[in-house]
């Protein structure tokens, strides 16, 4: 098989970014998100101050500082990292394999169903199993539903897509049943699941993001090559050996596992998977699936937008879902003005 532009290949699977202005927007990213790890954890009334940051994150930690940075902040923060890195891969290989840049897994009803799981839990088994397991179990089964309705699995995007918007509709539904159901104060929890939390996070839901991020990445570089070549068209990959169908049942799969994991920890956070590859194919102005450089621009969306969850000063404290909404409905704004100012709208 040829090497990919932009591309070092290792062997017949292995391949890595080779552009130098990825590499410096890389770095530029990671500077920014180490700036914002380092503000959620030292800004506000229990912050630890900057200047005690480095010895508390060498175990130097004490007191008031141990407890913000082994219960308070320190697993929420790591959660967020771990989640936002999930999703922006996620929507960088969905994205390139469906050739959409408005497609994400949200889109396959896998958020949807995932809030389906979880209402169904607090509506039918209260208490006896917890929220994140019904979230995860309602992804699965979503999912499941849209692979089988397409009579083609994951390889037509455009059934794929159609057959999400079904299953999301129905899910939807069963949520607003649900809210309206169940108790006032169960309802309030359920809300704020569903719509996406970072709040009471352990070193548990930590440990479980992070090593769905380590199973999944190795074979996501694996097909990096050949998802750059499926973004020229299946016959044009076919012909260079990227076996177009293949590469796209493994992407959507990968996909569809890293959202997963990202719902079982926060709940079905919205608009990151959508966003980050987006902002990083714009950073770098090239073709590519950028699956790093997603990887790092959703870490650093979700936690800046953790950030505003807890420092904003507004009477009540929201989920960090209602600020990835608004972050969404400012990038699809900016984009159908962007269309409208091309004409093409």
């Amino acid at each position: 098989m040829s090497r990919p532009k932009g591309f070092l290949v290792l062997g017949r699977t292995m391949a890595v970014p080779l552009s130098r202005v990825s590499a410096v927007t890389g770095l530029a990213l990671l500077t920014l998100m180490l700036a914002a790890c380092a503000a959620t954890l030292s800004l506000g009334r229990l912050g630890i101050p900057l200047a005690d940051l480095p010895g508390a994150l060498t175990g130097g930690a004490g007191g008031k500082a141990a407890f913000v940075l082994e219960r308070l902040r320190g697993p929420r923060l790591v959660v967020g990292v771990g989640t936002g890195a999930a999703l922006g891969l996620s929507g960088a290989l969905f994205q390139t394999v469906t050739r959409n840049p408005l497609g994400s897994p949200d889109v396959i009803g896998l958020a949807a169903g995932a809030g389906a799981g979880a209402a169904a839990v607090a509506l039918l088994l209260p208490g006896a199993v917890p929220v994140p397991f019904g979230a995860l179990a309602g992804a699965v089964l979503a999912i499941a539903l849209v692979y089988l309705s397409t009579g083609t699995g994951f390889r037509n995007p455009g059934r794929l897509i159609v057959a999400g918007i079904g299953v999301s509709a129905m899910a939807v539904a069963f949520i607003q049943y649900v809210v309206y159901a169940v108790e006032r104060d169960k309802a309030t929890v359920l809300t704020a699941y569903v719509n996406g939390s970072l709040s009471a996070r352990s070193w548990e839901h930590a440990a479980t993001i992070w090593i769905v991020l380590l199973v999944t990445a190795p074979f996501a570089a694996a097909i990096a090559g050949r998802l750059g070549l499926a973004e020229m068209g299946d016959e044009t990959a076919a012909m260079l050996g990227a076996e177009p169908g293949r590469t796209r049942t493994a992407a959507v799969a990968l996909s569809i596992l890293l959202s997963a994991g990202a719902v079982a920890v926060a709940g079905p956070i919205s608009f990151i998977a959508l966003t980050a590859p987006q902002i990083a194919r714009r950073l770098t102005r090239g073709t590519g699936p950028h699956l790093m450089l997603s990887a790092l621009t959703g870490a650093l969306l979700l936690v800046l937008a953790d950030l505003a969850a807890q420092q904003l000063p507004l009477p009540v404290s929201l989920p960090v879902g209602i600020y990835t909404l608004g972050l969404g409905g400012l990038y699809l704004g900016y984009l159908l003005i962007r269309e409208w100012k091309k004409g093409t709208l």
